[in-house]
């Protein structure tokens, strides 16, 4: 059995391997109780580890397609799922960025490097938590979460002029987490409510999980455009507004103080909330305009996180609002998750308290600040339209400006580059050619090497233009 499996593809070779089994059994209407190739036998066939291979049968096993009997092998459920083949398919396509087993460079991805990362001090707050607190190991945390580190983000948050009571903020498994319990406890399906486009490509996912239809404002480079968002205030009636104020996702731009009062007074003059996205906070350089301490929290619900700086393993972000919608997220809380990892959040308290969280954020603002300012004489270098010129953060967004998408698609291929396509932050979809690039990946050889081509067809000319392979070195 040759499955053809493409190692330069996109897709990593386990997931390749799922679909690929599962299309074979569905085009070739393989009967249920067949016996499947050994284990040996696929991999010495396709020239696959075993491992890969042990990896694939066990997922489709997982899924219904196939069936495990010990001392026999593998061999085809007795009733298979409806389309499982296209199932598997999609899902490699959606979510490419997030497949750890792929060696491909992400560049667009949305978090810093494993290299950048500070393991020294997240391993010794661990062991210190460990050794100090054996509640943390076995026990579960509050409903509102660690007093300690509750504590702690009152404090940070006091540094950006958002000063709370320890009730007013809620613990949570990451932004995501955040964002769902608002979703959850706020709206219902059929609720109308206003997304920025681009924007966060899984908020708009969740809201479409959840039933809830969303109007798009414009992103400009100093925020929501505010002419639009008046249209649709004049014509609907939202409930609420999801909104990045500083390094928005994809664009990298922040909100101008003329829009940030502009938006509090809509707030207030058409009755809707503003949940305020303030993921990358930590990164920020210079003043900025956050609703949230414009606003004393009162029409404004405030959510950020440490896995973007800290760490993605650890999962711990936080909302922060009116103790009355507080009260009511920690009770949906507790009712679908129960509550947050006691040792996580004892860990990330310890870091905050002893000074390594400070000291490791203005490393990491030093260093994107000199990647940004790379990335940005790079782009112009190459004949890259860029959007707005962000003032810190990870994301430029950014075109070429000669080069066809499709070009620009295959260059990235070949180079093993996966890059983030603009029509994923468009909630309305369709077709987009702006890209997010990441600058803590943009001086891997990779990006560079990807960089040049797309300089190199450029200034080809109508050679690039008709998709002639342009490889001067």
């Amino acid at each position: 059995m040759d499955l053809n499996i493409d190692r330069n593809a996109r897709g990593s070779v386990v997931r390749q391997l799922v679909a690929s089994l599962a299309a074979w059994i569905d085009t070739h209407g393989i009967r249920p109780g067949a016996r499947m190739p050994s284990i040996r036998q696929l991999a010495t066939e396709n020239g696959l580890s075993l491992s890969s291979v042990i990896k694939a049968y066990d997922q489709l096993v997982a899924s219904g397609v196939l069936e495990s009997r010990h001392g026999s092998g593998f061999f085809v459920a007795q009733q298979l799922p409806q389309a499982l083949a296209a199932q598997i398919e999609d899902e490699a396509i959606s979510w490419p960025l997030f497949d750890n087993e792929s060696t491909q460079l992400k560049l667009g991805c949305g978090w810093l490097p494993d290299a950048w990362r500070d393991d020294t001090d997240l391993g010794q707050a661990i062991r210190q938590v460990v050794r100090g607190d054996n509640k943390a190991l076995f026990n579960y945390s509050t409903p509102l979460g660690s007093a300690d580190l509750r504590l702690q983000i009152q404090k940070r948050l006091g540094l950006i002029d958002i000063h709370v009571d320890p009730r007013q903020i809620i613990t949570t498994q990451g932004a995501s987490h955040g964002l769902d319990l608002l979703v959850r406890t706020l709206l219902k399906p059929g609720d109308l409510v206003l997304v920025e486009s681009p924007g966060y490509y899984n908020l708009f996912n969740l809201l479409k999980l959840h039933g809830v239809r969303t109007l798009a404002v414009p992103r400009t480079a100093h925020g929501p455009d505010i002419a639009r968002l008046e249209q649709l205030l004049k014509a609907h009636k939202p409930t609420y507004f999801f909104i990045n104020s500083m390094y928005q996702n994809p664009t990298g731009t922040s909100l101008a103080p003329s829009v940030a009062y502009r938006l509090l007074q809509l707030a207030t003059l058409h009755d809707f909330r503003l949940i305020e996205d303030d993921i990358y906070a930590d990164f920020q350089n210079g003043p900025t305009s956050r609703l949230a301490s414009l606003d004393a929290l009162d029409r404004v619900i405030y959510l950020a996180s440490f896995s973007k700086t800290l760490s993605s393993s650890l999962r711990i972000g936080y909302v922060v609002a009116q103790p009355e919608i507080i009260q009511r997220l920690a009770q949906v809380k507790m009712v679908t998750g129960i509550g947050c990892s006691l040792l996580t959040e004892n860990v990330v308290a310890t870091l905050l308290a002893n000074g390594a969280y400070r000291k490791l954020i203005q490393r990491l603002r030093g260093r994107l600040n000199k990647q940004m300012a790379s990335t940005l004489r790079q782009l112009d270098a190459t004949h890259w339209e860029v959007f707005a010129e962000p003032s810190g953060g990870l994301f430029v967004w950014a075109r070429p400006r000669l080069v066809p998408a499709e070009r620009v698609r295959q260059i990235a291929k070949q180079l093993q580059v996966q890059l983030s396509q603009g029509s994923s932050f468009l909630p309305e979809g369709g077709a987009c050619d702006w890209l997010r690039l990441n600058v803590a990946f943009t001086q891997d050889a990779r990006a560079q090497a990807f960089f040049k081509q797309i300089g190199q067809a450029s200034t080809a000319g109508t050679g690039a233009l008709m998709g002639i392979d342009v490889k001067q070195e």
